[in-house]
């Protein structure tokens, strides 16, 4: 299989990513002809997941890092995400900060908060501050992306 060089960090890569696993770069082209096989799903994904947990429940599932298919339901009204070891959800990983981001529930609402971190907190690939989650955004900490999702979506 052929291979990419992150021109960010310079790791190699072949897995044909968009984007670098090791600093979030991307590596290839928008214009690039993606030619992956790939058979369509009769039921959309997570939907198990959402069945676990209540309607009007946040759930964050990881899609990449070290701890994929990971599922954590966003139930109080503060959720905190980082290396410490006291947090809600932690990662450890060197690409996370000790006090990364937070999940401030208020209501049905979800909102994300940047808490000072180096590498920055990620919602469908843009750097934020704060942001409000919508079902089916893509949130990335460090070298992990989660996927929120709102419930049963109904």
């Amino acid at each position: 299989m052929t291979g990419t060089t992150c021109p960010g960090c310079g790791r190699a890569d072949t897995s044909g990513a968009n984007f670098c696993a090791s600093c979030g770069h991307q590596l290839r082209d928008a214009t690039d002809e993606a030619t992956d096989a790939f058979e369509l799903e009769s039921e959309l994904p997570h939907e198990e997941d959402r069945a676990r947990f209540p309607h009007d429940c946040g759930l964050f599932v990881v899609e990449t890092g070290p701890k994929a298919g990971a599922r954590y339901g966003l139930e109080a009204e503060l959720t905190t995400l980082g290396r410490h070891g006291e947090a809600d959800i932690f990662f450890d990983d060197v690409t996370v900060s000790r006090r990364h981001a937070e999940v401030r529930r208020d209501g049905d609402r979800y909102t994300v908060h940047d808490t000072g971190s180096l590498n920055g907190t990620y919602v469908n690939r843009a750097r934020i501050e704060r942001a409000l989650l919508h079902d089916g955004d893509e949130v990335q900490v460090g070298r992990f992306r989660l996927v929120f999702f709102h419930g049963t979506a109904d």
